[in-house]
C-alpha cells in the first residue's frame, strides 16, 4: 500500500501534531517480577525476553532501494511480527511496499513540515509508531554524495550532507518520542557509519561529521529517554555491498578480515536486535558491523 505523506487527508478530526513541540513525557513506573521487592535482591523487570514484535508499529525510513538496508531491515522487521511501514523520497517506495507487504510513504525528511505530515499519516494508517529506524542518508542518484576537501566545500554542500545524514534523524526521532514516551515503551535505531565515530578518509569531511553526529544524538537521546522504558541506539556499518556500491567500495571489502564486504541482510539483523524486547538493557550505544575491519592494526600478511 502506497501513501504519499505529502497529500496526506489532514480533514478529519484528528488534529495535525506540532512536531516543533512534542508532548510531555509521562514517566512510568517500572513492573517488577514476583519477589524482586526483596531489599537483598536486585529490581529485576517482569517482561520476557524475545525478539518478537507482535503487533508493535515500526517506520523505516530510507527504504526505496531493494538491495538496501532499509529494505532488509522492514523485511526482517515484518517477519518479527511488525506492523512496518516505510518511507523515501520517490515514489518507488511504493514498489518496495507492495514487494514486502508493507504501507509506502513519500516525504522529504529534512523539511520538518513533511515531517509532521508523515507523523500524522502513518499514526492514522497504522497506529502509533513504537520502533523507528532511522536509516535514510545514504547518497541516491537525484542527491549525489560530496567527494570534495573542505578546502573546495561550499556551504550547500556540507549543509546537504549534514541534512541527509543528521537533521533526518533528529526530525524523525523528535516526531516520535513523545508518543513512545507516553506509552512506556519504545526502540529506536539511528544508522551511523564506522566513517566519523570509527576513522575516516580524505574527501568526506560532511558525510564524516554528520555520522559521528549521529552517534552523539543516539548518546544524548538515549539518556533523555532512558526512563521513558525508550531505548537509542546506533549501528555502524563498514563496507557493505549494496546496489550503490562502487567497484572501489567492493574491492575495500574485499580487504577486510572476512575477506568480503557485508550484506544489508547482516546489517539488519544487528538493527533488529536492537529493536526487540530482547535488548531491554542496551541503549546509548554504537554497534560496528564491519566484518573486524575497525580492530586491526594492520593488513595481514
Amino acid at each position: 500500500m502506497g501513501i504519499d505523506a505529502r497529500a496526506a487527508d489532514r480533514s478529519g478530526s484528528r488534529p495535525r501534531r506540532d512536531i516543533s513541540r512534542p508532548g510531555v513525557a509521562r514517566r512510568p513506573r517500572a513492573v517488577l517480577a514476583a519477589g524482586a521487592g526483596d531489599q537483598d535482591s536486585p529490581a529485576v523487570l517482569a517482561d520476557p525476553v524475545t525478539m518478537r514484535l507482535d503487533g508493535k508499529v515500526a517506520l523505516v525510513t530510507g527504504a526505496g532501494s531493494p538491495d538496501g538496508i532499509g529494505y532488509a531491515t522492514a523485511r526482517r522487521l515484518t517477519d518479527l511480527g511488525a506492523r512496518v511501514a516505510i518511507v523515501s523520497t520517490t515514489r518507488r517506495i511504493h514498489e518496495r511496499a507492495g514487494e514486502l507487504g508493507v504501507t509506502g510513504f513519500v516525504a522529504d525528511l529534512t523539511d520538518e513540515s513533511e515531517v509532521g505530515a508523515l507523523a500524522d499519516a502513518v499514526v492514522e494508517q497504522l497506529g502509533d509508531v513504537e520502533v523507528l529506524v532511522n536509516n535514510a542518508g545514504l547518497a541516491s542518484r537525484a542527491s549525489p554524495e560530496v567527494l570534495r576537501p573542505v578546502a573546495q566545500l561550499s556551504y550547500d554542500e556540507w549543509r546537504g550532507e549534514i541534512d541527509r545524514n543528521l537533521t533526518t534523524a533528529f526530525l524523525c526521532s523528535r516526531a516520535f518520542i513523545g508518543g513512545m514516551a507516553e506509552r512506556g515503551w519504545g526502540r529506536i535505531v539511528n544508522l551511523s557509519a564506522t566513517a566519523g565515530p570509527v576513522n575516516a578518509l580524505p574527501t568526506e569531511a560532511a558525510y564524516a561529521a554528520a555520522k559521528a553526529g549521529v552517534v552523539g544524538l543516539t548518546r544524548a537521546l538515549a539518556m533523555e529517554m532512558i526512563a521513558d522504558g525508550v531505548t537509542v541506539n546506533a549501528v555502524a556499518p563498514g563496507t557493505i555491498h549494496t546496489a550503490a556500491s562502487t567497484m572501489a567500495e567492493i574491492k575495500q571489502g574485499l580487504g577486510t578480515p572476512v575477506g568480503r564486504p557485508g550484506t544489508p541482510d547482516e546489517v539488519a539483523a544487528a538493527i533488529t536486535f536492537l529493536c526487540s524486547p530482547a535488548a531491554s538493557y542496551i541503549t546509548g550505544q554504537m554497534l560496528v558491523v564491519d566484518g573486524g575491519n575497525s580492530v586491526r592494526e594492520a593488513e595481514f600478511r
